[in-house]
């Protein structure tokens, strides 16, 4: 019963947001790329409590590549790419400023987590330019499924099924299934059973 009346409430959400999600749909029309969506995200995210999350869902679901229903954005949440999948019983706690990425089935994010595009956002090997105009590339970061991203975590690699990556740690490289790390660097510190 309670999944039923979570289902009905998700719709409705939409249902609601649809005036928000045509005008970013009209806007984009005109303004294409990336900022559009982290403007409405930063309109979006000030929304506080469980109304806030099920109208964020309702936006998502349409604007991200792919968002589920289910998915829980809390209260100051920032996205800053289009291209993110959000699967499904995703928890992403408050302050969280999220890039390109897919994050799987059943993660939990603790506050304040920063999943960025990669490690190659800024170039800097060029001391005539500032680093701001030397651009650099936009990689899509994976976070497997089931796995938990404690707070303030700052992930730039790929994350593996089922790991637990400790508060604080600082992910550059690729996290393998059924680890948990920590660090800055992140650095395995035990390997769950599978």
């Amino acid at each position: 019963m309670r999944i039923l009346i979570k289902k009905i409430l998700f719709t409705i959400a939409a249902v609601a947001m649809s005036p928000i999600t045509l005008l970013y749909f009209i806007f984009n029309m005109v303004l294409k790329g990336d900022a559009l969506l982290s403007g409405f995200s930063q309109f979006l995210c000030l929304i506080p409590g469980k109304l806030g999350v099920y109208l964020r869902a309702g936006f998502y679901r349409f604007t991200l590549t792919t968002c589920a229903p289910d998915a829980v954005i809390s209260f100051l949440v920032l996205f800053s790419q289009r291209d993110t999948q959000i699967e499904s019983g995703v928890y992403i706690g408050p302050q969280c400023n999220i890039g390109k990425c897919k994050i799987g089935q059943d993660t939990l994010l603790g506050s304040g987590v920063h999943i960025m595009s990669g490690k190659g956002q800024h170039n800097f090997s060029d001391l005539s330019k500032p680093i701001k105009d030397q651009g650099g590339s936009f990689e899509k970061i994976t976070i497997g499924s089931g796995s938990w991203l404690g707070n303030g975590s700052l992930i730039m690699a790929n994350v593996g099924n089922h790991c637990v990556v400790a508060a604080g740690a600082v992910v550059i490289n690729d996290v393998e299934d059924y680890s948990i790390v920590a660090g800055n660097p992140a650095k395995v510190i035990k390997k769950l059973d599978e």
